[in-house]
C-alpha cells in the first residue's frame, strides 16, 4: 500500500535559520537618570531580573548547534548574549542596523513614560502602528529596510547555517510582520529573553515560532510584557 505520511518542516537547502532574541530586563527608566545614550539612542543596562534571564538562555541554546551569534551597538543585548557566548565559545558579531526603532524626542527613557501615562501621543502611535507618530522618531519605512537589509546580510553570510540575533522587541516585531505580511505592530508584544524563529531563503522567510519563553519557566521569570527599547 503506498501511503502518504506527514513530514516535519525541513529548512530547503541553503536556507538561514535565525532564532531571535529579545534582551534580558533591562534597567527601569527614571525621569531624573535619563539612560546614557549611543547614536542618540537610550543604551541602560540589564536589570538583576535580566542578568537571571540572561543566564536562562544561554543555558537554553547552548547545545542549539549555532554558528555565529549577532548583538546591536546597545549593550543590553550584548549583556544578554554573553552567558551564550560563554557557553558556546563563540566570538559576538556586530550587526548595527538590528538596534532598536529610534524613538526621536522620547530616548533615554522617555518613551516609556509616556506608554506608561498613556500619552495622546503614545495612544495615537498604537492606534496608527507607526513609530513616526512621535516626534523625531524613525520613519516606518527607514526602519523596515535597515533590519530587511541586516537579516539578508546575515543570511548571506550563513547559508545553511542557524544564527542567534540578540535584538530588541521592536526589530523583532518588524522581521516578523516582514515575514508574515502582518500589520506594523502584530508581533510588538515579545518577552524579554524570548525566541522566536524564522528561516530565510531567498525573499521568503519563513515564521517558525514566536515568543518561546520556556527556559524562563525553570525559575520564577515571569512578568508582563514590557514595550519595546
Amino acid at each position: 500500500m503506498t501511503e502518504y505520511p506527514q513530514a516535519r518542516f525541513a529548512p530547503p537547502p541553503g536556507a538561514t535559520d535565525v532564532l531571535l532574541v529579545r534582551h534580558g530586563q533591562s534597567a527601569p527608566a527614571r525621569p531624573e537618570e535619563p539612560f546614557p545614550l549611543v547614536e542618540g539612542q537610550g543604551d541602560p543596562p540589564l536589570s538583576p531580573l535580566g542578568r537571571e534571564q540572561a543566564a536562562a538562555l544561554g543555558r537554553r541554546l547552548a547545545g542549539a548547534g549555532l554558528d555565529a551569534v549577532y548583538v546591536t551597538t546597545l549593550r543590553r543585548t550584548r549583556e544578554t548574549a554573553q552567558p551564550l557566548l560563554e557557553a558556546t565559545g563563540l566570538e559576538p558579531l556586530l550587526e548595527r542596523d538590528l538596534r532598536e526603532v529610534h524613538l526621536g524626542e522620547w530616548e533615554g527613557g522617555l518613551f516609556r513614560k509616556h506608554v506608561a501615562e498613556r500619552h495622546p501621543l503614545a495612544l495615537r502611535m498604537l492606534a496608527e502602528e507607526r513609530w513616526d507618530v512621535i516626534p523625531g522618531a524613525e520613519s516606518a519605512e527607514s526602519f523596515a529596510g535597515r533590519v530587511r537589509g541586516a537579516l539578508e546580510r546575515i543570511a548571506a553570510a550563513h547559508p545553511g547555517g542557524r544564527v542567534a540575533v540578540v535584538s530588541h522587541g521592536g526589530v523583532i516585531g518588524q522581521v516578523l510582520s516582514l515575514a508574515t505580511g502582518s500589520r506594523p505592530f502584530a508581533f510588538a508584544g515579545v518577552d524579554n529573553a524570548s525566541i522566536s524563529q524564522v528561516v530565510l531563503t531567498g525573499p521568503r522567510w519563513v515564521l517558525r515560532r514566536f515568543n518561546d519563553t520556556a527556559h524562563l519557566d525553570e525559575k520564577d521569570f515571569s512578568q508582563a510584557a514590557t514595550p519595546p527599547t
